[in-house]
């Protein structure tokens, strides 16, 4: 494996006395591709709120090539390469498509014309058509490329792609899905937190399981889905 583009060491984090992370270790080298799966609860979204700056890590260091993450708001992480989605779609009701998707290139301070950078980003996920629409005129799938079109516009180093399939029917998780193998093309390395189980099969590389807020398996994806202790956090004894 190349020099590693993530590395997190020994993360922690409670919530007065419930511990939702302990001890996770985990590296992420460029343009890799991570599914990361875990039954409900077992602190996935705690980790990627850790990652992207919306909670405040108690324990452990996290780099994001080679610069630390630590104290440093969203909008800092993203400067430095790191773009997330959210499970439920956030987009500004009062703009336009095409606005939702300047607002974060406003915010990094992007290179070029902000109105082309969003109209690129726009027509990398087949939104380009419906730039002048309002988000509430988008179908589910729509708003799901949305959130994809304003991550991606940013030019990440690592995308966190959070339950971006939520919802989808099965034509649209694939379509998904093509979108993110064609960002990882690109060299955008990403980790995809999903429950849509073939969709992760199809996409990870290599597979991390969350237990109770705890890594308990890390390796190749057919390998980690044949383990015993992950098919019984799943399916019980």
């Amino acid at each position: 494996m190349s020099a590693s583009l993530l590395q997190v060491r020994g993360l922690g984090k409670r919530f007065g006395g419930f511990v939702a992370l302990a001890g996770v270790d985990l590296l992420v080298a460029p343009g890799e591709r991570v599914g990361l799966i875990g039954p409900n609860g077992s602190g996935k979204s705690t980790f990627v709120n850790c990652l992207g700056g919306s909670f405040a890590r108690h324990e452990g260091d996290i780099e994001l090539a080679g610069s630390a993450l630590a104290g440093l708001p969203p909008y800092k992480r993203a400067q430095l390469g790191l773009a997330r989605t959210f499970q439920l779609p956030r987009a500004f009701a009062s703009l336009t498509v095409a606005e939702n998707v300047e607002i974060p290139l406003r915010f990094l301070g992007a290179n070029g014309p902000i109105s082309v950078g969003a109209k690129e980003g726009l027509e990398r996920v087949g939104l380009g058509a419906k730039a002048k629409s309002r988000p509430s005129e988008l179908s589910q799938a729509d708003l799901r490329r949305l959130e994809l079109a304003r991550a991606l516009a940013c030019r990440p180093k690592l995308l966190v792609a959070d339950e971006v399939m939520a919802g989808l029917s099965h034509t649209e998780v694939d379509e998904i899905l093509a979108l993110l193998f064609a960002a990882n093309a690109d060299g955008v390395a990403v980790v995809m937190i999903e429950h849509i189980m073939r969709a992760v099969t199809a996409f990870a590389e290599r597979l991390l399981v969350f237990v109770a807020g705890r890594k308990v398996a890390d390796g190749p994806t057919a390998e980690v889905l044949r383990l015993k202790e992950v098919e019984t956090a799943y399916l019980g004894e």
